[in-house]
């Protein structure tokens, strides 16, 4: 069963690698560009899978966040320490 993706990101310089991070996406299935930085994806990979396709595409101090819409569960990479607790504590409330 496909899952339904939601993928944010962030790039910042230097690097900023649009098309790399870009292709990562369009490749993990049927896609659609929501926002600038925001994109919906239907595709067989997990949230966690799906994120370290992207993050594969980007540099270190860049962040990612994917949502799987289907299967409840997020999976992101280089968010603030703040920022991944919050989400984690209040994921399940």
């Amino acid at each position: 069963m496909a899952n339904n993706l939601h993928i944010s990101y962030d790039l910042h310089s230097p690097g900023q690698n649009y098309d790399d991070v870009t292709d990562a996406i369009k490749s993990l299935g049927k896609w659609a560009k929501i926002h600038e930085s925001f994109w919906y994806v239907k595709s067989k990979k997990s949230a966690s899978e799906a994120c370290d396709i992207v993050w594969a595409a980007c540099d270190e101090n860049d962040t990612v966040y994917v949502v799987d819409a289907t299967n409840n569960n997020a999976a992101w990479q280089n968010l603030p320490d703040n920022v991944s607790n919050f989400i984690m504590e209040k994921w399940h409330q």
